[in-house]
Parts: C-alpha cells; sequence; structure tokens
C-alpha cells in the first residue's frame, strides 16, 4: 500500500467530515417548526431560545407577543400571563424573554434578530427596579444570555454611525464575553467607525454559520411547560371576570404564604429567608439608590430598538413588597424618585402606555415574595394587558433624545414625571437636548 493511500485513509474521512459541516453550516438552510415545539418555546426561558433568532421569528409571525423581563415570568401562578391566555384564548399569545439577571442591554441585545417581525407590532416590557443599580448589567448574568449570533446582527445591522450604536458597542466592551472579530468590529464602532470589508466578510460567514446552529438545535432541550400551564388555568373561573380572578388569587396566596409576616411564598420563605438570613438582612438596603444607575442609557437602547422598529409598547412597573422593605430599610421614596426618572425618560420620547403598579407593594397578596409580582399583582398586569392587546394597533413614531445616554442623565437624582396630557415646560426641554 502506497503511503499516499495510508495517508488518505487516515485523514481522508477527517477531511470528508470538515467538508460536510462546512457546507451544513455555510450555505443557507430553510426550516419550519411546529406549532407545539413553537409554544414550547414560548413559555421555556431557556437561554437558547433567547439567544436565538429563527424560533421567535416563526412565533412572532403566528401572533405571539414577547413579554420581555427577567425572573419574574418564571413565576407560573394560576395568574401569570401564559396561564391567562391558555385559558380565555385569547387571540394573542406571551412569548416569555428573560430570566434572572437579563437586563436591558441583555435584552437589547437578543431583540437584534426579530427587527423585521416586530415591525408595527406589539410588545410587553416588566421593568425590575432591581435593575437600577450604580453599575447596571451584571457581566456574568450577560455572559449567560450572550448570542455571538444576535452580536453578529447588531454590527452588520449598522447602516450609519449614531449615538446609540456607539453607547452600544462600548457598553458591550464592558462585557468580558465579547472577544475575537466581534470585539474587534466592537471597538471600531465605539470609535465612530464603521467596520472594515474585511471584518465585514468574516461576521457574514460568521452569522452564516450561527445562523444555520439556531435552525437546527433552538428547538433541542425545550422545557415543555404545557402541563404545568393546563394545570394552573383548572383553578380559573370558566368565564373571565376581574372579581372571580381576585378570589382565585385570594384563595392561592392564603395557602402558599401562611408561614410568614411578610406575605412571602412558603418555600422561597424557607429556602431563602431563614433565622439566621433575616438577622443579616434586617436593614440592609437602606442605603441602596436606584436613581443613579448606567442602567438608564442601557434602557434607553431597548427605547431605540422599539423605535427603529415602530413597535408599540406597554410598560409595566411592578411595586417592591412593603413589608420586606420596611423591613431591610429600603427607601420607597428613593424608589418612586427612580420610577419617576423611569416615567420621565419614556413619556418625554412619546412611550404612552405605562401601567405604574408601584405604589401598590402594600397590598395584601400582590407580591409573590420579596420583589416579584404575584397573584394579585398578576390580576393588575392582566387590566393593564388585556385592554392593550385589544386596542387597535397604530404606527408609533417615538422622539427619542440621545441626552438619555449622557452620564449627566445617569447620574441625576430626580426629576418630575411627565403628565401625557400636559406641554413640556422649558426646563423640561432642555434636558433634552444633546450633551
Amino acid at each position: 500500500m502506497s503511503n499516499k493511500r495510508r495517508l488518505w485513509q487516515i485523514f481522508g474521512p477527517v477531511i470528508c467530515a470538515v467538508i460536510l459541516l462546512l457546507v451544513i453550516f455555510l450555505l443557507p438552510w430553510e426550516r419550519t417548526f411546529s406549532k407545539e415545539s413553537i409554544y414550547q418555546a414560548a413559555n421555556s426561558q431557556t437561554t437558547t431560545v433567547f439567544k436565538g433568532s429563527r424560533m421567535k421569528q416563526n412565533a412572532y409571525d403566528d401572533g405571539y407577543v414577547p413579554f420581555y423581563g427577567s425572573s419574574e415570568l418564571s413565576r407560573m401562578d394560576p395568574l401569570h400571563p401564559s396561564v391567562l391566555a391558555e385559558k380565555y384564548h385569547r387571540d394573542y399569545q406571551p412569548f416569555l424573554l428573560g430570566g434572572p439577571g437579563s437586563q436591558s442591554l441583555a435584552q437589547f441585545l437578543g431583540m437584534q434578530g426579530t427587527t423585521k417581525q416586530m415591525r408595527n407590532k406589539k410588545a410587553v416590557v416588566i421593568i425590575s427596579p432591581q435593575w437600577f443599580t450604580k453599575k447596571g448589567q451584571d457581566p456574568n448574568a450577560f455572559t449567560l444570555y450572550y448570542s455571538p449570533l444576535q452580536a453578529c446582527n447588531f454590527l452588520l445591522g449598522i447602516k450609519s454611525l449614531n449615538k446609540a450604536n456607539q453607547y452600544a458597542a462600548k457598553r458591550f466592551l464592558q462585557m468580558p464575553e465579547i472577544k475575537g472579530e466581534v470585539k474587534a468590529a466592537m471597538k471600531r464602532i465605539a470609535h465612530g467607525q464603521q467596520i472594515s470589508a474585511t471584518q465585514r466578510f468574516a461576521l457574514e460567514g460568521q452569522r452564516r454559520m450561527l445562523d444555520n446552529e439556531d435552525k437546527f438545535f433552538s428547538s433541542f432541550q425545550l422545557r415543555d411547560r404545557k402541563p404545568k400551564i393546563e394545570k394552573q388555568a383548572k383553578l380559573l373561573p370558566g368565564k373571565y371576570s376581574l372579581a372571580k380572578l381576585d378570589e382565585v388569587a385570594d384563595e392561592q396566596a392564603a395557602s402558599h404564604t401562611n408561614s410568614n409576616s411578610f406575605g412571602i411564598n412558603n418555600s422561597f420563605y424557607k429556602l431563602r429567608l431563614n433565622k439566621r438570613n433575616l438577622r443579616k438582612l434586617k436593614g440592609s438596603q437602606q442605603h441602596f439608590n436606584y436613581t443613579k444607575s448606567v442602567e438608564y442609557s442601557d434602557f434607553e437602547l431597548m427605547l431605540h430598538q422599539f423605535a427603529k422598529q415602530h413597535t408599540n409598547v406597554l410598560f409595566v412597573i411592578p411595586p417592591i413588597n412593603q413589608k420586606w422593605a420596611s423591613y431591610t430599610g429600603l427607601s420607597q421614596t428613593m424608589y418612586q424618585k427612580s420610577v419617576s426618572k423611569i416615567k420621565y425618560q419614556l413619556e418625554s420620547q412619546g412611550f404612552e402606555n405605562i401601567a405604574d403598579l408601584s405604589n401598590r407593594g402594600g397590598e395584601k397578596y400582590f407580591m409573590e415574595d420579596t420583589i416579584h409580582l404575584g397573584w394579585r399583582g398578576w390580576v393588575a398586569v392582566d387590566e393593564a394587558v388585556k385592554p392593550f392587546m385589544a386596542k387597535d394597533n397604530i404606527r408609533y413614531n417615538y422622539n427619542l433624545h440621545n441626552y438619555f445616554y449622557s452620564k449627566k442623565w445617569q447620574k441625576k437624582p430626580s426629576v418630575v414625571s411627565l403628565n401625557n396630557s400636559s406641554p413640556q415646560t422649558e426646563s423640561q426641554k432642555e434636558n433634552l437636548k444633546e450633551n
């Protein structure tokens, strides 16, 4: 046997396998998903779904509505939006996007692959108070939600440089997961330069491979929550009634919060708040401040994306558990200042659909634990979501301001929220000028 033949027997299969993989991942492929797979993806909250594009694209085309948020979406009691939509055969289905640590920066990146599908559509955003810490997005949590595919989509989608994409690139560069060709391209954008032709070619090849990978593997390891949703739906009245839903909320909450005086879910209280932890946490949040945070500018990136898509958005601002806040020393005055700041940022740019629940943290059974919406809280959310979804959709043209990317805005301690029906004062208009 010749040496050439021996070498081919050894390396031939490897070379063929490499060529086959390149063909599979570099050629454009099409794939459709079953309705069952899309339903599972919509309620799965896996990072694979969050980081992908194709499942979300198909879902939005089929009438699913993205619900952007974080860990509150995981608490699937009978009044959860997915359960209510299932029980009462709503003409929409929530597509849950987020989990612990999925703040504005991660959400903005995750939105990059669905710009076309979300044009002139509706969305819901639940804004968590704990996002607005001094440094904003936790880098470790960002790593969990980071998508190279969406990073390529972001970079290749830049037609002309503006404040939003330069700010986004600078923030992405502060995250440790940004590496290689993506990092080099981000540096150019951050410095006000378009990516080079060589970088564009490399990123397009990388995106093609990642897009095919998304098509092949995004339906793997989906969390099937349909049995749980159907089980919870059986606890609801046959006919939709807010009064009856409140009764279900009271019944469920009473049996799930009877181990403590804070109105906190028994299992959460037992797992996280034993006597030792309780002693350490007393007064531990008296110096927390949500009014000064880079998160406000990260949040502006989400608003920029919605404006780009002309997306009609309902923003929900939840409260914090008032009894828990009193125990830990978290200032309600401070929290209300942060709420006013968020609302000003929204209202002054034309985002008029806001469900402000921030003053309801003292209502019985409104919260499930220390900071997450609970039984009656979800009923209040549905009071806002149901009519919002029922309204005819209109094309929104928002009036965005680069001021909200400035350090001046990030550090501004307080601001008076605008009233949608009142004209802006001269001082408020001055605030919106670019620095």
